[in-house]
């Protein structure tokens, strides 16, 4: 019997969930639909799943709430982390935003297409993959992971520099304050970090973050970046420490004030 990936649905629109439920089993998930957060919530307890769909607009308890208790949930139990995608009916950027800063690994807007939908949950069950090696890739009928691009060797950090990083602990200091990062934005900041000056594509970052740039997507690295942006004002109000090239991509500012 073949490995069919359980994939949580927490979305209390019956329509949506019928959709969603559909084209998950048409390309060989196994969807477990559940019309409220407490009830997402005790089969997720009852058994983790490979990945987690959560509408932000549920009766009973807001989306980002859920997230942070299925977290929890998900830390206790002791297994690897599981992956979650909020689906959103707002157009305000911001709620993309606050379940990026969350860690939540993407986000989809309705009205959406079930079919990029499913395209996306593919792709961020072989980024899990990769992140654990030898877990079984539950990808459904989405295929083997291709191998991801090998970051460039960093180059030693310049002495002066505001930003303090230490990869073992996978944490980042700026001007002597530890920053609270998601795993994609420290990602991004320790690759702009290790190469000061050097532009990265949009690209580039999808490939060496993300490690898969076939099925991600621009406004993916666009909100991730804002958040940083956001984090390092708070400490440095005066302070641009990352340049955007219209058209090309994202450099660290070579020209930071020093640490006092």
């Amino acid at each position: 019997m073949s490995f069919k990936p359980r994939i949580l649905i927490a979305e209390d629109e019956s329509g949506i969930a019928d959709t969603l439920q559909y084209v998950l089993r048409s390309d060989g998930f196994t969807p477990v639909w559940c019309a409220t957060a407490e009830a997402a919530i005790a089969e997720f307890a009852k058994e983790a799943p490979a990945l987690a769909i959560l509408d932000v607009g549920l009766p009973d308890l807001n989306g980002f709430e859920l997230f942070k208790r299925l977290r929890a949930l998900n830390q206790s139990q002791g297994g690897a982390e599981v992956p979650m995608l909020f689906l959103t009916a707002r157009s305000d950027e911001i709620d993309r935003v606050v379940g990026l800063e969350l860690g939540a690994d993407d986000y989809v807007a309705k009205p959406f297409s079930p079919r990029e939908l499913v395209a996306r949950v593919r792709t961020i069950l072989r980024r899990s993959a990769r992140a654990a090696p030898g877990a079984p890739v539950a990808t459904g009928h989405g295929g083997p992971p291709q191998n991801a691009p090998a970051a460039p060797p960093a180059p030693a950090q310049p002495p002066a520099t505001p930003f303090a990083l230490d990869t073992e602990r996978m944490q980042i200091r700026y001007y002597g304050r530890l920053l609270e990062l998601s795993r994609y934005e420290y990602g991004l900041l320790r690759l702009l970090v290790q190469r000061p000056g050097r532009v990265f594509t949009r690209d580039e970052l999808l490939q060496l973050v993300w490690d898969d740039a076939s099925d991600s997507f621009d406004r993916t690295v666009d909100a991730h970046v804002k958040t940083l942006r956001a984090k390092l004002k708070a400490i440095a109000p005066e302070v641009e420490p990352i340049r955007t090239l219209r058209g090309t991509g994202y450099a660290l500012n070579e020209e930071l004030p020093p640490p006092a």
